[in-house]
């Protein structure tokens, strides 16, 4: 597909600028930004957000979960919008890109779209889509989830953190929950996301552009090993220890990931992110282990054969060591493709603008990813330093950053097309 770039006069150091001026709000000692959702911070860029927006005369909505979409007209009002967006809010210790990279590039766009005079045949429109991190509310990626519908509005308003907090609670405390449908958005014609990669297959390899093309299935699971409680001076033989039951378990994971070859020599991914050991005395064999399991692959059929192997490992276990071993699955997620006309349109773009660019899947989820389960989306990624996110380190270039901003764009008015007189 032949693309030709835009002539939009698109500024990398104002983008640069609205990144660090963002990242002044729930800054960090070392370089990071504490911004959870619904925090009066979260309230406090979010107002941020919608000076900037408005000075370039668009029109704010925000829903009854709490996304904020800002409205330009195009001139043809009929045809179904063409939207960007990402996220603004962080982890406790996140970075300053993570997120507000997409948000940010794509109020550059219209910026520059506002400055050319230029009007655009579709809509457009530019999302800041609520608690996409989760880590204060769980499970991640609510506003975009509830949107699609993909997950129910009354739950998420009803989740609570960990300090007994109701999300609709504080969604009204800070301010932002909005009258507007969250189901209106399933009305979006295409959708463009620019995320940081969070890994380091870009950097390594010496592209500036990920086109993404499609999601990681995803399995995730809550273990229980269940043993008996015994004097850790009590012989090793007759034991029913559920923590080295667990251990073996665990250990084993990684060879199971790796097993998992799909097409291409793709192999599974497999993470066990907490445990929790019961009694937690330095002199007890724990008596009941509780871990959580992140399973992840590019071929369903291999993921599947990854959950046949974790359940026959449990099960062998089991009998070995003489404990029960509950593998209990918490929550699935398929393969998720996205519009391969947008992907087109991306990959176009880069060769357009001389940015290298390499096909890719993403097997971390973003709000795209359930975005791309309803309507038509795409990914873009750009690099980031070491693959380091989520953690205050997070870096990355203005160049990546432009070159990102310059892909999303010309994708964008590619799709929404240019009002000619």
């Amino acid at each position: 597909m032949d693309m030709d770039r835009t002539n939009l006069p698109l500024s990398q150091d104002r983008l640069w600028d609205s990144l660090m001026e963002l990242a002044r709000i729930g800054a960090l000692p070392n370089g990071g930004n504490d911004r959870q959702t619904l925090t009066d911070r979260d309230a406090e860029g979010r107002a941020l957000f919608r000076r900037w927006g408005e000075a370039v005369g668009m029109t704010l909505t925000v829903d009854r979960i709490g996304n904020m979409v800002f409205h330009r007209p195009g001139r043809d009002p009929g045809r179904k919008p063409v939207a960007i967006g990402s996220h603004l809010d962080t982890q406790p210790t996140g970075g300053k890109f993570d997120g507000p990279l997409g948000v940010l590039a794509g109020l550059e766009i219209m910026r520059a779209l506002h400055e050319a005079g230029i009007e655009t045949e579709a809509p457009l429109l530019l999302i800041n889509w609520c608690n996409e991190e989760g880590s204060r509310f769980a499970p991640p990626m609510s506003g975009s989830g509830v949107a699609m519908g993909i997950v129910s509005e009354a739950d998420v308003m009803a989740t609570r953190d960990l300090a007994g907090h109701v999300f609709g609670d504080e969604l009204r405390r800070i301010g932002w929950q909005g009258e507007a449908e969250p189901a209106d958005l399933r009305g979006i014609g295409a959708y463009f996301e620019l995320h940081i990669e969070q890994g380091k297959r870009l950097e390594e390899a010496g592209f500036t552009i990920g086109v993404v093309d499609r999601a990681l299935a995803q399995i995730w699971y809550e273990i229980t090993v269940l043993g008996e409680e015994a004097h850790a001076g009590s012989p090793m033989a007759g034991r029913r220890d559920a923590m080295m039951a667990a251990a073996a378990l665990i250990g084993s994971l990684e060879a199971i990931a790796r097993d998992a070859v799909g097409s291409g020599g793709e192999r599974g991914r497999a993470t066990v992110g907490v445990l929790t050991a019961e009694p937690a005395s330095r002199n007890i064999t724990p008596g009941r282990v509780w871990f959580s399991l992140d399973t992840r692959h590019g071929d369903p059929g291999q993921l599947e054969a990854m959950r046949e192997r974790i359940l026959a490992r449990a099960d062998a276990l089991a009998a070995e060591r003489g404990v029960a071993i509950r593998v209990e699955e918490f929550w699935r997620a398929p393969l998720t493709p996205f519009d391969p006309v947008l992907v087109d349109r991306v990959q176009a773009a880069a060769e357009a603008r001389g940015h290298a660019w390499t096909r890719m899947p993403t097997a971390i989820y973003h709000d795209a990813v359930y975005c791309a389960r309803t309507v038509p989306a795409a990914l873009v990624f750009c690099p980031c330093h070491g693959g380091i996110s989520h953690n205050e380190a997070e870096s990355i270039t203005p160049d990546w950053a432009r070159a990102g901003m310059e892909v999303l764009a010309d994708a964008v008015l590619a799709t929404a097309g240019i009002a000619h007189s």
